[in-house]
């Protein structure tokens, strides 16, 4: 029974490449969806998300609460979202699939948070009660704006790059890719200095090398 493996057919090479390809798609889409996703959120976390009424005597105060003030909580995902993004980069293996899980959990965490912070309420029945001296007052006339869902959207963003790594990212190029696979720097080519020719030792020595110093004996060694 032969040892040799058949040879591998155009039909059998296919999937590959379409996964390469998939792949190489896939890290274009992720960073643009990831960033775009979290910067999103930073800015609509920023804005108005309810506004209320407080009285005080017989008047009554206008109130509003952004979104950090009613929660915190998809602002800070989103920067969690973002470190993981690049993290994605920077290791392998089964470091690379924890982190992209990292990436899907914080989006989807800004997402429910932004939603189930959506009403806004007590943050405004806080500031009610900080503005009238008053720990038993309560917030009328609750509004809500569209900001909070235009969290939720972003953070979407975010869940979306994070599948995008998990299905993909093995794949994906890393940030130590000037190293071989197993771990050691790929060797640099000497070019040959011609003694004779000033503008060879000017290249070598920009390169940091000593125009002095034989390659070849080098090698010999």
């Amino acid at each position: 029974m032969s040892a040799v493996p058949p040879p591998r057919t155009d039909a059998d090479a296919e999937p590959e490449a379409h996964d390469s390809r998939g792949g190489r798609r896939s890290v274009a889409v992720a960073l643009l969806l990831g960033a775009l996703g979290a910067t999103v959120v930073l800015l609509a976390s920023g804005r108005t998300w309810a506004r209320g009424t407080a009285a005080i005597g017989s008047d009554s105060l206008q109130l509003a609460a952004d979104g950090r003030a009613v929660t915190g909580l998809p602002a800070a995902l989103a920067i969690v979202g973002l470190a993981a993004l690049v993290a994605v980069f920077a290791v392998r293996g089964r470091s690379r699939l924890i982190v992209s899980g990292l990436l899907a959990l914080s989006g989807l965490g800004a997402v429910l948070s932004a939603l189930f912070g959506a009403d806004g309420r007590r943050a405004l029945d806080a500031q009610a009660a900080r503005t009238t001296a008053d720990s038993a007052a309560h917030v009328a006339g609750l509004t809500q704006t569209t900001w909070p869902y235009v969290t939720a959207a972003g953070a979407a963003l975010i869940l979306v790059a994070g599948l995008l790594a998990l299905r993909f990212g093995r794949s994906w190029p890393s940030m130590g890719g000037r190293y071989e696979r197993d771990g050691s720097p790929r060797t640099r080519t000497v070019a040959a200095v011609d003694p004779d020719r000033p503008e060879d030792l000017w290249k070598a020595l920009d390169r940091g090398e000593d125009p002095t110093t034989d390659p070849g004996a080098d090698r010999a060694h």
